[in-house]
């Protein structure tokens, strides 16, 4: 006849008691994020609230005028649009190229880790010193002047640790025996990369992309000393020209100019928090198309 095994009576108390911390951990979790879905919740809706009604056909499309007391800010919007544009452009491929080395190619050597470690570190820099950095060398050192092209640059290099770092976990994420079957098929590592890992890590890419367009679009100091004009009421003819852009033009009709109507400010941080938003959403949806082809 079989006995029941004695009950393990000294792991029942630990049992419970990490139970109880994990209960206390999901509560405090919780917590974190209903707190910071409610702020950013009211912050948006103070915004909608205070803003919705300075939009208007001849605010979003009209030139700015009297000093940005009147008009529109239609150049601040194509602005914003040309300077994330050629953001993404210049980051994007070198990020890209560069997690490919660094997860595909590149040996693990202290030179490697000293690498992702200036990347890292990188990433934790403020956005003024990155403004300074791009005033000496874009606009004095490679005399682009204030200029889109001088801006483009300094953002780009500020979005590259973002990019860089979730591109090599996408392509990590890749599992290896897929590099050993195409490996197998007489595949050269190049053609592996191109046609195998490359495709199926562009959803996490994707996600890089996205933080880097959402920090590029908001930014302020960096575009203060390489592209942002105070007043210019007119489209920028080229990369070498400056050009009006939504967060320095916040920030100008806010600190510098008296007496301006509240609902153009808010509805200019609206139009901001709009064009961010339709961004992301954009990334998010070409994102999710990718994701949608893995058969994994």
């Amino acid at each position: 006849m079989r006995t029941r095994p004695a009950q393990n009576t000294a792991a029942t108390p630990h049992w419970r008691r990490a139970r109880a911390v994990q209960r206390v951990a999901f509560v405090a979790l919780g917590l974190s994020t209903g707190l910071v879905a409610v702020t950013s919740l009211v912050v948006v809706g103070i915004i909608l609230a205070r803003g919705a009604g300075g939009l208007s056909w001849e605010f979003l499309t009209a030139m700015p005028a009297k000093g940005m007391r009147a008009g529109g800010i239609f150049p601040a919007i194509v602005g914003t649009l040309e300077l994330v544009g050629l953001t993404i452009a210049f980051a994007l491929p070198m990020g890209v190229a560069s997690a490919i080395y660094l997860t595909e190619y590149a040996a693990d050597t202290w030179v490697t880790r000293l690498v992702r470690l200036a990347i890292v570190n990188l990433s934790g820099v403020p956005s003024v010193v990155y403004g300074l950095f791009g005033l000496g060398l874009f606009v004095i050192f490679c005399r682009f002047g204030t200029s889109l092209l001088a801006g483009a640059l300094t953002l780009a290099i500020m979005t590259l640790p973002v990019i860089i770092t979730a591109s090599e976990e996408a392509l990590r994420s890749v599992p290896m025996s897929f590099r050993e079957v195409s490996h197998s098929l007489g595949a050269s590592r190049w053609q592996t990369v191109r046609h195998t890992v490359l495709p199926l890590a562009v959803p996490g890419i994707m996600t890089g992309t996205i933080l880097g367009i959402s920090r590029a679009a908001g930014e302020t100091a960096p575009i203060l000393f390489t592209v942002a004009a105070f007043y210019l009421p007119r489209l920028p003819q080229s990369v070498f020209d400056q050009a009006m852009v939504l967060p320095y033009h916040l920030y100008v009709i806010s600190t510098q100019i008296p007496n301006i109507p509240q609902t153009q400010r808010y509805g200019t941080a609206l139009v901001l928090v709009l064009l961010v938003l339709a961004l992301n959403l954009s990334a998010v949806v070409l994102r999710a198309r990718f994701r949608r082809r893995r058969q994994w």
